[in-house]
């Protein structure tokens, strides 16, 4: 079975810094695997952004794509990280 992945709020994650509310972390066993958030420049009807933290890249493609719901990000990240 796969890790469950928990989206933690940018500002609740980073404390330093500013962030939208639309930005989250994504964690798997309480590290930081990923992130989502509403891009500002992002393909039409695909707002959220999805990318793989920088540890969580090798041997993986894609490591960051768009989707229309935050939840269809999420899938997509899951879809990623599990190979």
């Amino acid at each position: 079975m796969a890790q469950p992945l928990i989206l933690k709020p940018a500002s609740a994650s980073r404390p330093s810094g500013e962030w939208n509310d639309d930005d989250y972390d994504v964690l798997a066993d309480g590290a930081v695997v990923g992130r989502i958030m509403k891009a500002a420049a992002a393909p039409v009807d695909q707002p959220w952004m999805w990318t793989l933290a920088f540890g969580q890249h090798e041997d993986r493609a894609p490591t960051h794509g768009y989707a229309a719901t935050r939840e269809a990000a999420m899938a997509a990240s899951r879809e990623e990280l599990a190979g």
